[in-house]
């Protein structure tokens, strides 16, 4: 059976991808196949996964030795379970920017397009057998796409990606500003989650300056929600660093409807690090960056020291 699965701290890409690639391998390509998480998945895949009538999977803390696997939605080995490299990977389906450090016992198909969502790459590649897709499937796929375009509001959005989001829309029947607004207040949620499982919600390991550091962001259509917890949320920054072997954690709080982040400021080197990598003066402890939404194309490679 093969295992498809995204990066730790599931997000909605990388809960339903997998289940979307799942199917297809399954249904399309007559190979056994399961989609399994690397962890709980956050409140707006969560309700995802209710929305459509989907079953939570199986939650994985690890790989065997020969384990057949597809990666997707990520190909960075620090996001993959300790012992990918043990297992066989068998295919890589993702839309960030090439990491390096896997190994493959054979050559394998690897795609990787800049598009905003792997979804959307799944779409592509399933071609006309979407035809032949449980209603559940496209409502996946559009859920994955308008959660990482932030509705066509993230810089990372394309044409294609807003193509088939209105494409999936239309033949689901669905008006996308309403189905957005629900999906976006339910990753405001996030009432039931304690201060350390919020700074590791939606979080990507990445190195600065000789520091190991954890890039957490919270999109949500209420900021003030979460400001209100600002000063628990820095005060449990060291130790969430120190339990996963980083130096420091920033935190940005993705105001979506605004369209702009405030970064939690919580000693002089996130100061230094805000003040060279965005061009604002970081007094006190936060700083609004307007404009900045997206993870992948505005925040991590505008970082410096």
């Amino acid at each position: 059976m093969i295992q498809v699965f995204g990066h730790k701290a599931p997000d909605t890409d990388s809960t339903g991808s997998p289940l979307i690639w799942a199917w297809y391998l399954s249904e399309i390509r007559k190979t056994p196949a399961k989609a399994v998480l690397q962890g709980t998945p956050n409140t707006e895949a969560m309700w995802m996964l209710g929305k459509w009538g989907v079953d939570l999977p199986e939650i994985i803390a690890d790989v065997a030795a020969g384990d057949q696997c597809v990666i997707v939605d990520t190909n960075n080995p620090a996001e993959l379970p300790a012992s990918i490299n043990d297992a066989e990977v068998i295919e890589i389906i993702d839309h960030h920017l090439l990491a390096g450090g896997i190994k493959t016992r054979l050559p394998i198909n690897i795609t990787i397009r800049p598009l905003a969502c792997t979804a959307t790459i799944m779409h592509d590649l399933i071609g006309d057998d979407l035809d032949r897709a449980p209603r559940w499937v496209k409502g996946l796929m559009l859920t994955c796409i308008l959660s990482d375009t932030l509705e066509f509001r993230s810089p990372t959005t394309t044409p294609h990606d807003r193509w088939v989001a209105e494409k999936l829309a239309a033949d689901l029947d669905i008006a996308i500003p309403a189905f957005a607004t629900e999906m976006f207040t339910a990753k405001s949620d996030v009432s039931a989650f304690g201060d350390d499982a919020l700074l590791r919600m939606d979080s990507k390991e990445y190195e600065l300056g000789g520091k190991q550091m954890r890039i957490s962001v919270l999109e949500t259509t209420a900021p003030q929600v979460l400001l209100d917890r600002k000063a628990r949320l820095i005060a449990a920054m060291p130790g969430v660093a120190a339990e996963d072997g980083a130096d420091e954690v920033m935190l940005f709080v993705v105001d979506i409807l605004n369209e702009q982040s405030t970064l939690l400021v919580p000693n002089d080197f996130v100061r230094r690090v805000a003040e060279a990598s965005f061009g604002v003066p970081a007094v006190g402890d936060s700083v609004v960056l307007p404009g900045i939404v997206s993870r992948k194309k505005q925040i991590i490679p505008a970082l410096k020291v």
